[in-house]
């Protein structure tokens, strides 16, 4: 019984052997990659497109907002 509990053991050590791992490829440089599409990269367009149609409408709103007062006075 004790020869089954001490196989796994050495199964186990034999398989740690004292060999080098082998070398890995270099890492590649972040210029390189390409980007991958994400499922959030259409969201991320609609809503700067959703902004900069906001940021069009409040400088309308400002210019009317002038024309109404420079009327108005």
């Amino acid at each position: 019984m004790k020869a089954l509990a001490v196989l796994p053991c050495v199964l186990a050590l034999a398989a740690c052997s004292q060999k080098p791992p082998e070398p890995q490829a270099a890492p590649v440089p972040a210029a390189t990659t390409a980007r991958v599409a994400t499922p959030w990269d259409d969201l991320k367009k609609d809503e700067q497109r959703a902004r900069d149609v906001q940021k069009v409408v409040d400088q309308q709103d400002a210019q009317q907002r002038k024309q109404i007062e420079a009327a108005g006075q």
